[in-house]
């Protein structure tokens, strides 16, 4: 049966690809367990097409980087394959987290090839990690990406998610409505959600609750008489217009005004969102609720929000299902967990990976990503990768240029800059506190705020720069020609 265990930390170490284990056996059966190793999290392309993602997961892969450890069931699973030697199962018996990690905080606005979580430690632990940093990280920034897109597209309106029951999994539906409301969205459906992670839950009834009734009317009545204060009617299950509609009036007039009480919406889960809200509203405001709020759900997404605003549509809430919580229009993020250096005798000797397609060599070394402000607008104008120790002086000009195409050069003045990764473990002790949902939220939208309109457009918007410092790029060419020359 299976045990699920919502709010204790869970111990997933065994959540890892088979062949992260089996290296780690073969690294100790070479004598290489305690070599450094250096792997970057990154990823290629944005969801969608878009201008940015977000990042999201960083408290929940704390939570599982602290509760690493091969219990003995574990160690059993191991010995039962009949390939794994007694000094890696001695080696898990002992197993202790050693890593230094560093993450881009949450709700920070990242891009492709940056490194957005940087693993240093010995290999066998830096390497079994990979699949979960993937999970964690993957997962959160895709729906917290998507969410944003989806509350961008409402222009001020707001956006609540409603995906529980369509999300992949138990753990799909909690922690991507968490990444939805550091994207934008004002709440959940999700109860269990508010529970564990003070984000508001939000919900007032299904159309089953209309139908257990003799009548729309009386189900209403039922309704306003439980909830005088916060009442918000489905006014779709037979007929919006002819009938769900004058009953709602009906009982705001008899049930909720009398008792000194305001109604505060009504709710359209089907039918031609744009023209039964423009009625809804003509309808309300005459009958004397100008206030009362029009909520709209089915299957929306920012394409489908964006072209009923277009056409007028009177709504003032969107409650947003499957294709937030499964990010449906781009399902996958494309995080990559890549070997980046290793350290011998205190040296880092940077690490690279060659493809023939270009989009998927690596690149080298242990790394920085400095953001660059600009200091008469504040807009962030550009990130650059830069080695770990490389400082940026603030009161000079900078160059930066296209790591491919070289002659792309452009001299950055009246700057400032910020370093984006900040460290969350040290030695494998946690030394970083995770803000609050609402603290990310919060400092999610400002630094969203900090990007131009033009990176922000659905549509081709413009692409942000992120480029190599000149350190890391003669690193990176050298070991090009290097490896080419073999």
């Amino acid at each position: 049966m299976l045990n699920l265990e919502w709010k204790p930390s869970k111990n997933l170490t065994m959540l890892a690809d088979y062949y992260e284990f089996t290296m780690a056996n073969a690294y100790i059966e070479n004598g290489m367990e305690n070599q450094i190793a250096y792997f970057d999290m990154f990823f290629r392309s944005i969801p969608d097409n878009g201008g940015f993602a977000i990042m999201a997961g960083v408290e929940q892969l704390i939570d599982y980087l602290k509760n690493l450890k091969f219990d003995d069931e574990d160690i059993a699973y191991f010995e039962s394959k009949k390939i794994f030697s007694k000094k890696f199962l001695d080696y898990l018996r002992n197993f202790k987290f050693e890593c230094d990690v560093w993450a881009i905080p949450e709700g920070t606005p990242i891009f492709p090839y940056e490194p957005i979580v940087i693993v240093r430690g010995p290999v066998v632990q830096a390497q079994i990690i990979e699949t979960m940093v993937l999970l964690t990280i993957n997962h959160q920034s895709l729906i917290a990406t998507k969410a944003n897109r989806i509350v961008r597209a409402a222009n001020g309106r707001t956006v609540m998610e409603f995906g529980s029951r369509r999300a992949h999994g138990y753990e799909g539906a909690i922690l991507g409505a968490r990444a939805a409301y550091i994207g934008g969205c004002v709440g959940t459906a999700n109860t269990i959600v508010d529970r564990d992670f003070d984000i508001p839950a939000l919900g007032t009834m299904a159309h089953s609750w209309v139908q257990m009734f003799p009548s729309e009317l009386e189900a209403f009545r039922a309704y306003a008489r439980t909830y005088p204060d916060n009442c918000v009617l489905l006014v779709d299950t037979y007929d919006v217009l002819k009938q769900g509609l004058p009953n709602a009036i009906k009982v705001f007039d008899e049930e909720i005004v009398p008792r000194g009480y305001r109604p505060k919406g009504i709710r359209i889960d089907s039918g031609d969102l744009a023209y039964l809200s423009k009625e809804c509203r003509r309808i309300l405001d005459e009958a004397g609720y100008p206030d009362c709020k029009i909520i709209a759900s089915s299957s929306l997404d920012e394409y489908v929000i964006r072209e009923l605003l277009i056409q007028g549509a009177q709504i003032d809430s969107f409650g947003v299902g499957e294709r937030l919580i499964t990010a449906k229009s781009q399902p996958v993020f494309g995080g990559v967990y890549k070997l980046a250096a290793i350290e011998k005798d205190g040296e880092i000797i940077p690490k690279i990976k060659i493809s023939e397609n270009v989009d998927k060599i690596t690149n080298p070394g242990f790394k920085q990503v400095y953001r660059f402000f600009d200091k008469t607008t504040n807009k962030a104008i550009a990130d650059v990768i830069t080695l770990h120790d490389e400082e940026i002086d603030e009161s000079r000009p900078y160059e930066i240029f296209h790591p491919i195409y070289t002659w792309k050069r452009k001299t950055l003045e009246n700057f400032y800059v910020r370093k984006l990764l900040v460290k969350i473990f040290d030695k494998g002790q946690c030394v970083y506190e995770s803000p609050n949902i609402h603290e990310i939220r919060n400092y999610c939208m400002e630094q969203l705020d900090l990007l131009w309109d033009e990176v922000k457009r659905f549509e081709k918007p413009h692409k942000y720069i992120v480029d190599l410092s000149q350190r890391l790029w003669e690193i990176k060419d050298k070991l090009l020609k290097e490896h080419k020359s073999q």
